[in-house]
C-alpha cells in the first residue's frame, strides 16, 4: 500500500498546498469508509481534531509553525489523553477517562500534533494477534481474514490503511514491531528508558515502551526527536542526551558491521522469510556493509523467561483493578444474591458439622460466617472475573503462581538471572558488530482464529521480539516485501542495537526501505 508520510505532507504544507485542516478531513474520511471493517479505532476525535488543526493553520499563517503542525496522530488506547477514553481494550476499564495526559502526547501536542483517535489494542496489551479486545479483534488492512498483530494492531492497521500519518503503540515483548510486520510499516521500540512511560498503562514495568509506528524510516525518525528524552515524572526514564535522529539518515551503511545471529534462523522460521531477510542482507553487502556471523546462545530461552517475568508484573499491575477505586464493579445486587447463597452453603455445613459433634470445624464455620470481609472478597472476585478477558486472567493466574512462596526462587528468580544472561549475549555480540538483523515474525500473517485456541503456539510468535525488552535494547522493524505464499501479505525484517543507539536502526532502516 502506498500511503501518505509526515515528510510529504510536511513539504506540502510549506508550500501552500494543502491545510492542516484538510489533512485531517482526508484521514477522517478515510476512516469512515474502513473502521467499520477493520476495527482499528475504537474511538475518533472527530471535532477535537478539526478544531485543533483549525488552530494550528491559524498560527502557521502567523509565522508560528510548529516542527510537527499537520502531523496527524493516531494513539493505542492504553496511553493516557486527558478527557479521552483510555480502555486498554479491557471491559474494566471500557467506562473510563483519562484525567492527564501522558508525557509523550504532552511533547507531542507542543510540537503541533494532532490526535485523530484511539486505537483498538489487545487487552492490557496482552495478545500477540489483536483478538483479546473487549471491542473486537482488529482485522489486516491488507486481507481482512488475517489478524493485524498484537498488542498494537489497532495502530498498525490505522497507518497502513492510510488513517493517519503515524500512530503511537507500546512495545512490551514485540508489540510495535510484530504489528508494524504484518501491516508493512515502520515500527520503532526504543531503548528502554529512552521515552518517557509516564501515562502509559502498565503491563510489565520493566519492559514496557512506547514507540512510534508510521509509513516512512524519515517520519519515525522526526517523532522520536520530540518522544525521546529525561521525564521527572518517570523515574526509570534516562538522562542520556538526544541526537537528532533524521541525521542518522545518510543512505549509506559504508563499513558497517551488521550480524547475523544464528538462532534466529533456525528450524521453525518459514523458508520464505528465510530467503527474504538474506536478499536484503545481500544488499546490505553490495553496498559496503560487512556481514558477520554472531551468536546469541540464550535466545532459546527468550519466551520462556519473558513469559514468567511479564506475567509476575502483570500480575502486581493489575491488582489495583478490585471495583472499588475506579473502573467496571460487578452488580452489587447479584454480588449480594451471590453472597446469600455462599451464607446458605455454610450455614448447612455448620449444621451437619453440629449433628456430627465436629467443635473444630464448628467454631471454623461459625468464623468464617461472621467474616464481613466475605462481602469484600465476593466483590473481588466478581469484579475480577467479570472484567478482564480470558487471556489477562490467564497471565494474572501464571505470574501469581510464579511470585508465590515456594515458586518464587524456583521460576521469578531463575527468569531474572536468564534474563541477565541474555542482556550479556547481546553486549558481548556489539562489541564485535553494530547492528544485528533477524526476522521480525518466525511467520507471515495468520488467519483471525487460527492460534486463539492454543496459547503456547501464540506466544511462540513472539521468539524473535522477545529478547530485546528483557535485554532493554532498541528494535527497529522495516518492511521487506510481500509473502508469495500468503497472498502477499506483509513481510517484516528487524534490526537490532546497542543501548541507545536508535540511530544505526534508523540508519540502516532507511537504506533498506529507499531501495
Amino acid at each position: 500500500m502506498d500511503q501518505p508520510t509526515f515528510a510529504e505532507a510536511h513539504r506540502a504544507l510549506d508550500a501552500g498546498e494543502t491545510t492542516c485542516e484538510a489533512l485531517v478531513s482526508s484521514f477522517l474520511d478515510r476512516i469512515d469508509d474502513r473502521n467499520d471493517e477493520l476495527n482499528a479505532f475504537t474511538t475518533v476525535d472527530r471535532d477535537g481534531a478539526l478544531n485543533h488543526a483549525r488552530y494550528l493553520d491559524s498560527q502557521r499563517e502567523r509565522g508560528n509553525a510548529r516542527p510537527l503542525s499537520g502531523l496527524v496522530l493516531a494513539v493505542k488506547d492504553n496511553i493516557c489523553i486527558r478527557g479521552y477514553p483510555v480502555s486498554c481494550g479491557s471491559k474494566m476499564l471500557k467506562d473510563f477517562s483519562s484525567l492527564y495526559d501522558a508525557t509523550v502526547i504532552e511533547r507531542l501536542r507542543d510540537a503541533g500534533a494532532i490526535f485523530i483517535g484511539k486505537t483498538n489494542c489487545d487487552e492490557f496489551a496482552m495478545g500477540s494477534s489483536n483478538e483479546t479486545s473487549h471491542f473486537g479483534p482488529v482485522r489486516n488492512p491488507h486481507d481482512p481474514d488475517y489478524v493485524p498483530g498484537g498488542s498494537s494492531g489497532g495502530s498498525a492497521a490505522a497507518v497502513a490503511a492510510g488513517m493517519c500519518h503515524a500512530a503511537l503503540g507500546s512495545d512490551t515483548g514485540g508489540s510495535v514491531r510484530q504489528p508494524s510486520a504484518f501491516c508493512g510499516v515502520v515500527g520503532l521500540k526504543p531503548t528502554y528508558g529512552r521515552v518517557s512511560r509516564s501515562g502509559l498503562v502498565a503491563f510489565a514495568s520493566s519492559l514496557d515502551v512506547i514507540g512510534p509506528l508510521a509509513n516512512s524510516v524519515e517520519d519515525v525518525a522526526t517523532l522520536l526527536n520530540v518522544m525521546a528524552g529525561e521525564d521527572p515524572n518517570d523515574s526509570s526514564s534516562a538522562p542520556v542526551d538526544v541526537p537528532d535522529y533524521t541525521q542518522a539518515l545518510t543512505g549509506e551503511v559504508e563499513g558497517l558491521k551488521v550480524g547475523l545471529p544464528d538462532e534466529y534462523f533456525t528450524e521453525g522460521l518459514d523458508p520464505t522469510i528465510r530467503h527474504m531477510v538474506r536478499d536484503q542482507v545481500a544488499t546490505l553487502e553490495d553496498q559496503g556493509a560487512e556481514i558477520e556471523r554472531v551468536s546469541l546462545p540464550h535466545t532459546e530461552y527468550g519466551v520462556a523467561t519473558y513469559y514468567l517475568l511479564a506475567t509476575a508484573e502483570a500480575s502486581s499491575n493489575l491488582a489495583r483493578y478490585d471495583g472499588i477505586r475506579y473502573g467496571f464493579r460487578a452488580d452489587l445486587q447479584e454480588t449480594k444474591h451471590e453472597l446469600r447463597e455462599r451464607r446458605k452453603e455454610l450455614q448447612r455445613e455448620l449444621s451437619a458439622a453440629r449433628t456430627k459433634g465436629d467443635d473444630d470445624r464448628v467454631t471454623e464455620l461459625e468464623a468464617e460466617l461472621d467474616d464481613e470481609q466475605s462481602a469484600l472478597d465476593a466483590l473481588y472476585t466478581r469484579t475480577r472475573t467479570e472484567g478482564f478477558g480470558d487471556e489477562v486472567k490467564r497471565r494474572i493466574m501464571l505470574g501469581t503462581y510464579a511470585l508465590s512462596a515456594g515458586y518464587y526462587d524456583k521460576y521469578y528468580e531463575k527468569a531474572q538471572r536468564v534474563r541477565t544472561l541474555i542482556r550479556h549475549d547481546f553486549d558481548r555480540a556489539f562489541e564485535d558488530v553494530d547492528v544485528l538483523v533477524t526476522p521480525t515474525t518466525p511467520t507471515p500473517p495468520f488467519q483471525l482464529g487460527e492460534k486463539t485456541d492454543d496459547p503456547l503456539e501464540m506466544y511462540l510468535n513472539d521468539i524473535y521480539t522477545v529478547t530485546a525488552n528483557l535485554a532493554g535494547i532498541p528494535g527497529l522493524t522495516v518492511p521487506i516485501g510481500s509473502h508469495p505464499e500468503t497472498d502477499n501479505l506483509p513481510v517484516g525484517l528487524q534490526l537490532l542495537g546497542p543501548h541507545f543507539d536508535e540511530s544505526v536502526l534508523l540508519q540502516v532502516g532507511d537504506v533498506l526501505t529507499s531501495e
